[in-house]
């Protein structure tokens, strides 16, 4: 399959096979497959080709439109949960006794955890008692965020008592050292639950229960990659919090 487009140009412009290689930086033989084979060269060479010729690049390489192949998946990315249903309460559990240094949460409510595993807060005491520095920050009740999120649900004001009983779970271990509990009211996309350098995250959907959206594990490897965006958020919104207090 020939080249028309790029030979017209050259024609036009009185361009040799010879020539154009000179100015692009190849050999000959590679513009002559440009043109009577329809061989579409790297993006760098292109743009040194197109550039002499004065022509768009993609007028004479359409193909070139075509975006680079995606990475498939994070290096950091352990697991992916189509919902949070799926995820067994063991793996919140052993992730959060795995800590060692910190341990953060970040939701609106997740009472569930409570629910399913009656120990979470004797397990967050051992934590911190173990040297394990503990943030907890739940959605405020009162606030406009936490309404709306009940609205866009379809629930209510049941986020909003699902909100005070959180925080009266987590209450409990107010005054305990090591411990910090606060309330917020920012819009929250993501829930998180944070093990030193494993995070499981909740991922929230417009209109959708937290349990029917997707969570993914990931594992910290090296600075600057998925799991530091998401603990860097959750450094944003504990600076917004309230503490509470006994």
């Amino acid at each position: 399959m020939t080249n028309e487009r790029l030979r017209e140009v050259m024609s036009v412009g009185g361009w040799t096979h010879a020539a154009l290689a000179e100015a692009a930086g190849v050999d000959p033989k590679s513009v002559e497959r440009w043109v009577s084979r329809g061989r579409v060269p790297r993006r760098a060479t292109a743009a040194r080709a197109a550039g002499v010729l004065h022509e768009d690049v993609y007028a004479l390489w359409p193909a070139l439109r075509q975006p680079r192949a995606a990475r498939a998946v994070s290096t950091e990315l352990v697991a992916l949960y189509e919902k949070r249903a799926d995820v067994p309460v063991s793996a919140y559990v052993d992730l959060l006794a795995s800590a060692r240094t910190r341990i953060d949460i970040l939701v609106y409510a997740a009472v569930f955890l409570h629910e399913a595993y009656p120990r979470l807060n004797d397990l967050l005491a051992e934590r911190s008692a173990a040297g394990c520095a503990v943030r907890i920050c739940v959605g405020h009740p009162d606030s406009a965020q936490v309404r709306l999120r009940g609205e866009e649900e379809k629930f209510g004001d049941g986020i909003e008592s699902r909100c005070r009983l959180a925080a009266l779970h987590y209450r409990r271990l107010v005054g305990t050292a090591g411990i910090e509990l606060r309330t917020h009211g920012t819009t929250l996309y993501n829930s998180l639950y944070r093990a030193d350098d494993q995070a499981l995250i909740n991922a929230h959907v417009w209109g959708t229960n937290a349990y029917r959206a997707p969570v993914w594990h990931l594992r910290r490897n090296g600075t600057g990659g998925l799991f530091d965006t998401y603990a860097d958020s959750f450094e944003s919104v504990w600076q917004t919090g309230q503490e509470v207090t006994r």
